[in-house]
């Protein structure tokens, strides 16, 4: 197995080397072995594991979440029950958010719709902007 610099390891999963060291010291990627000149050797297994992270954050995880999934993934003989409660958790959050910018999107669409383009002091825009109460959706 050919192991591998930062810069390389970086390169090759599209993750910062500032990040991948942010991933070492929480404790996402195990204690790396070391050159000569004490610099970090990565391996094709380690390339895998940024991989996994780098989408988990894609798709929005908490580091807490993927700390779990990690764990989950090197113990592949147990039941994916907690893996599904993970995906689950973070859909409801996404289709709440989805819910709020679609609040949001409405509430820009009035705010423009309602502007007379004249002056400011009639201005739609402003006057929402000024008074969260005339918010036609007051939770976005």
């Amino acid at each position: 197995m050919k192991k591998i610099t930062i810069g390389e390891a970086a390169r090759q999963s599209g993750v910062k080397v500032p990040t991948i060291r942010y991933y070492e010291s929480i404790g996402l990627l195990s204690e790396l072995s070391r050159s000569e000149g004490n610099q970090r050797s990565y391996e094709p297994s380690d390339l895998d594991r940024l991989a996994f992270i780098r989408h988990a954050r894609e798709l929005g995880f908490e580091i807490e979440a993927i700390r779990t999934l990690l764990h989950l993934q090197d113990d592949p003989h147990q039941p994916c029950a907690s893996a599904d409660a993970i995906a689950k958790a973070r859909l409801i959050e996404v289709e709440q958010r989805i819910r709020s910018l679609n609040a949001l999107k409405a509430e820009l669409e009035l705010m423009v719709e309602g502007c007379g383009h004249g002056r400011v002091d009639q201005c739609r825009v402003i006057e929402v902007l000024a008074d969260h109460g005339k918010c036609a959706h007051p939770h976005h």
